[in-house]
């Protein structure tokens, strides 16, 4: 099983509000959908025909309609152009099931780019028409580190008739892609590279409507946070049992935690004074844990970047704030970037001085906090389990 990490960006055409480019991210139970489209021309009626297009593809496939009835369907919904008389808009699908099993289906996008081991690696096409159309197929595997970006014609012809007389081409597209897909960790560090590359090629005046969208294939990662000490003191050890004994990296927020663990562990712990961020409290250690951090002011604080992280993950400014040197920052990139399912172990006993005296006494900050945490993390395409002592 793998995890499927996605990402998309686009650049509208110089004085347009909309964009032609569409792309549809669907997570099924078993896999991703991605459906980037592409509508004839620029600007509203290019945004209607790419919205039809990836919505309609990404609402059928996810039922589990062929491609034939997919297109067949596409075909005669389009509003068709009075001036041109052809209702057009390009598209792209790429399915991948999470137990590493492919799909792509391209109808006039260039194609797909596939790096693996940092070489880049052609798809076995297969070429037939559907409903009239002539459409490319491939049924291929993927492994984890592979990396798959789909691009929007715009991407291809960045700087022509400037910087480049012919535009970038997909030859170099694809040699850039390759370059920098073992340097970028994450799809949205990629998507951002590749997008900002294309702006800087269309001195930042794109001539088209630009897409990027990118898949990385990466290995499933539990991630275990633990904040608060139980409500009742003699669960104590239970709860630091199940915790050190749950698989994958494991996060201690709050003081009043970090010392339960040690007192039943009898482990020692270390304060680390380093912090890039005088708001946010040092971290510690303690062996067997990989973070550990003080409790409500970092988890805010933590909350604060993941939200500004998930408005858009492709910004540079979103990827600086969680390559800080801080708890929250440390916190939120594990969170981003390397968890794909959180199991929360929050334990109910509340700490007066995380109390509003304006609300009720039960009312604890930190559990609204991590509520906030929680819904963001579903958010993000994480699976979440909270246990509660």
């Amino acid at each position: 099983m793998v995890y499927i990490d996605t990402s998309f960006k686009s650049l509208n055409k110089l004085g347009e509000e909309l964009c032609g480019d569409r792309v549809e991210v669907v997570r099924t139970d078993n896999g991703v959908i991605l459906v980037l489209s592409d509508g004839l021309g620029s600007g509203v009626k290019a945004n209607i025909l790419s919205t039809l297009t990836s919505k309609i593809i990404s609402t059928m496939m996810r039922e589990g309609a062929s491609i034939e009835d997919t297109v067949d369907t596409i075909v005669h919904t389009l509003p068709v152009c009075s001036l041109r008389k052809v209702a057009y808009s390009t598209f792209s699908i790429l399915h991948i099931s999470s137990d590493g099993n492919g799909y792509l289906v391209e109808f006039d996008n260039p194609g797909c780019i596939f790096v693996r081991d940092g070489k880049q690696v052609n798809f076995e096409y297969i070429t037939r028409t559907v409903a009239g159309k002539s459409i490319k197929e491939a049924r291929f595997s993927v492994d984890i580190g592979d990396t798959l970006v789909l691009i929007s014609d715009g991407v291809v012809y960045a700087g022509i008739g400037a910087l480049l007389n012919l535009g970038w081409d997909w030859d170099n597209v694809a040699k850039y892609v390759t370059n920098e897909s073992n340097t970028a960790s994450t799809s949205a560090r990629l998507t951002s590279l590749l997008s900002s590359a294309c702006d800087e090629l269309y001195q930042h005046k794109p001539g088209d409507d630009a897409t990027v969208a990118t898949v990385k294939i990466r290995p499933l990662q539990e991630v275990n946070l633990l904040t608060g000490p139980p409500l009742n003191r003699e669960d104590d050890d239970k709860l630091v049992r199940e915790f050190m004994e749950s698989k994958g990296l494991k996060i201690i927020c709050g003081g009043s935690s970090a010392n339960m663990l040690c007192r039943v562990t009898g482990k020692n712990i270390e304060t680390l004074l380093s912090s890039s961020n005088p708001d946010v409290p040092p971290i510690a250690h303690i062996k067997g844990v990989d973070l550990v951090t003080e409790g409500v002011l970092t988890l805010r604080k933590t909350v604060e970047i993941i939200r500004k992280y998930l408005d858009d993950p492709t910004e540079f400014e979103s990827l600086e704030q969680i390559d800080e040197n801080h708890g929250a920052a440390m916190i939120a990139k594990v969170l981003m970037e390397h968890c794909t399912s959180l199991n929360l172990f929050i334990g109910k006993a509340i700490n007066p001085a995380h109390q509003n005296p304006n609300l009720p006494v039960d009312l604890s900050i930190k559990l609204r906090i991590l509520e906030d945490l929680y819904n963001l993390m579903i958010r993000a395409g994480k699976k979440v389990k909270r246990t509660f002592y």
